[in-house]
């Protein structure tokens, strides 16, 4: 923490293993990030499945999955949760994107984006709400700093235009 978040343009280090479930009733994988990034992905980081703020982000990119696909990009989600929740979650609110699972917080570590937080009065670090629109590779094309959970899709959606 402390360095400056990463910027269009960096190239972030995807070669570490993490859990996915690539969308409702699929079967988890244990595969190398930077693996999922076969064409144009938003990388979208949140915090916990089943949490308000969390499941107004993923309603709102469910909603808009088929045109950022129409558009040539794929979602994939972030979060500290595990993999078994992840399917469930999936299933639940119809996730067809890739979930993945990060405990260890990997992906925010790779785009210098964890930060201090504060809940009931305790600091900790964790991962920044953030999306990332980047390129076969890792090279970050465009940055969604403050995540507007209950609009994000259409973020993301403004992110890829702006392009």
């Amino acid at each position: 923490m402390g360095e400056a978040m990463k910027q269009v343009g960096d190239v972030l280090e995807l070669d570490f293993e993490v859990k996915v479930v690539r969308g409702d009733g699929a079967d988890p994988e244990v595969v190398t990030f930077g693996d999922l990034i076969t064409r144009p992905t938003v990388v979208s980081v949140y915090m916990r499945n089943n949490t308000g703020s969390c499941d107004k982000q993923n309603d709102s990119l469910v909603a808009r999955t088929a045109e950022i696909q129409a558009k040539g990009w794929q979602v994939v989600a972030v979060s500290r949760d595990s993999i078994g929740s992840h399917g469930k979650y999936a299933t639940k609110k119809g996730i067809r994107y890739g979930l993945v699972s990060d405990p260890a917080d990997q992906f925010a570590a790779a785009a210098d984006a964890m930060v201090e937080k504060k809940m009931y009065g305790k600091t900790y670090v964790g991962p920044r709400r953030s999306a990332w629109l980047l390129r076969v590779g890792g090279e970050i094309v465009a940055v969604i700093d403050k995540v507007d959970a209950a609009s994000h899709g259409e973020q993301v959606i403004a992110a890829i235009d702006a392009l």
